[in-house]
């Protein structure tokens, strides 16, 4: 480091030690962990447990996505503007993490409450908690970029978060409900929820020190050095193609496994009568840390763009399997079509974020600017913005089926039910596979804008010292 704070471009070519990239990958362990609790079971939380109406749910989290609209850019201008000793990005999982911990817990404490109170309680702690997840988890995808410029790391690291990512939420998936029942038995799911919710924070808490105290932002550039004005960050938009599309593809693509993630139990026991089959569905989630594992040989033999869609394309066919299931009523093809789904999901949660690490080095090759907040807050907004409108359009189906919890259903329930875990979720990989057709980013246009980036950050680092 030069005596006017400028540092070196990279350490070891790009490539990071062990320590890095586990915790980087745990991060995400820990974020799944608690929002995937969240998102699997928070609905049906509310209308079977708390006993809000599945209208109001829907109306709730359609709200919450208007503020969406406001918070996940809010973030990205604030890592933009952060200039501290620990860089733009690391400070923020020390700074929001006791907060994000707090909210996780009061989203599943159930006060005695009249109705219109219950709903109150609900909109406060599920928007904090909306609000909170953007300050943590943004800084994950924005800080990918400044970790390494190296093309191979980025998909390593991206690998590797997506793993621990999958693994999380597929265990809080599968343990959830027999914690509640172990810890509130049979008669008190309000008391078992509690404190699975206690538990999922104090391994965020826990793992997002660890987090902290690992994590570098190796990648110091002349305008990572200073706070960045917001005129100057959305330079880094100005026909950015490749972030155009990744925000579509986050988008369409998280509504779908929102609106098919959080009627998993509903589908199991109103559907198929058998709600002891739901975490064995949410178990095979798992089977997405294969294709996880495998994407970088893949990614190296065919590319990013074909890696995608050959994921989409699983993706579609398991879902086609999973609705004639649905249709006979066929617990077999169910499971088989889950399977293939989530085989096929696997390569597509690889490499978003990868991709958006990739459109800021676009930006900057492009525009001369380098915004990792800007840029790469679309993630966690455009992918809680996906998924929260997915949730009102559960919520929106449930009500115009005439959904009435912990009752026999009637037939347009039981179809509403269906229509989100298997059809609204076919439109949107479909819509998702036809996005990705449309990018344009080789891979020798990425190995020219790295090669023009190293260079410009290794000139400019030298005028530094000079200076």
């Amino acid at each position: 480091m030069s005596s006017n704070g400028t540092v070196t471009v990279e350490k070891s070519n790009g490539k990071l030690p062990w320590n890095e990239r586990l915790s980087y990958g745990a991060s995400d362990f820990a974020c799944s962990f608690t929002f995937s609790l969240i998102g699997t079971y928070l609905m049906y939380f509310y209308t079977d447990v708390f006993g809000i109406t599945a209208g109001a749910v829907g109306t709730l989290m359609l709200v919450a996505r208007v503020i969406d609209a406001l918070d996940g850019p809010f973030w990205g201008i604030m890592i933009d503007h952060t200039h501290t000793k620990w860089g733009r990005s690391r400070p923020y999982f020390l700074w929001f993490n006791a907060p994000f911990t707090i909210f996780t817990i009061l989203c599943f404490t159930t006060p005695d409450l009249p109705m219109n109170l219950k709903i109150v309680w609900a909109y406060v702690t599920y928007i904090g908690i909306d609000v909170l997840y953007s300050a943590v988890n943004i800084p994950l995808t924005s800080i990918l970029p400044s970790m390494t410029t190296d093309p191979n790391e980025r998909v390593l690291l991206s690998t590797i978060r997506s793993l621990f990512s999958n693994f999380g939420g597929t265990l809080i998936s599968v343990i959830a409900l027999p914690l509640v029942t172990l810890f509130g038995g049979t008669d008190n799911p309000r008391r078992g929820f509690f404190w699975v919710a206690v538990m999922a924070a104090a391994v965020f808490f826990i793992i997002y020190l660890v987090v902290f105290a690992n994590l570098r932002e190796h990648v110091q550039t002349r305008q990572s050095q200073q706070a960045l004005p917001i005129r100057t960050s959305l330079k880094a938009l100005r026909n950015n193609w490749p972030w155009v599309i990744v925000v579509g593809l986050n988008f369409i693509y998280w509504l779908g496994m929102q609106t098919k993630g959080q009627v998993t139990i509903y589908f199991f026991k109103y559907n198929l009568d058998k709600p002891e089959l739901a975490s064995l569905a949410l178990f095979f989630n798992a089977v997405g840390l294969i294709s996880v594992f495998l994407t970088p040989k893949i990614v190296m033999k065919i590319g990013k763009k074909k890696t995608i869609l050959s994921g989409l394309a699983l993706s579609i066919l398991g879902q086609l399997v999973l609705g004639l299931g649905a249709q006979l009523l066929n617990v077999p093809l169910v499971i088989i079509g889950t399977i293939i789904g989530n085989f096929g999901n696997g390569f597509v949660g690889a490499l978003i974020a990868v991709l958006l690490a990739d459109s800021v080095d676009y930006g900057e090759w492009k525009n001369g600017v380098r915004a990792e907040g800007i840029v790469t807050s679309a993630s966690s907004f455009t992918a809680k913005f996906g998924m929260g409108i997915g949730g009102a359009i559960t919520g929106m189906l449930l009500s115009l089926g005439h959904y009435a919890p912990n009752k026999s259903q009637s037939a347009s329930a039981l179809f509403s039910i269906e229509a989100n875990y298997v059809w609204v979720p076919l439109v949107a990989l479909v819509i998702s596979f036809i996005l990705i057709l449309f990018y344009r980013l080789t891979p020798e246009k990425e190995l020219e804008m790295t090669r023009y980036i190293d260079a410009k950050h290794a000139r400019e680092n030298l005028e530094d010292s000079i200076e």
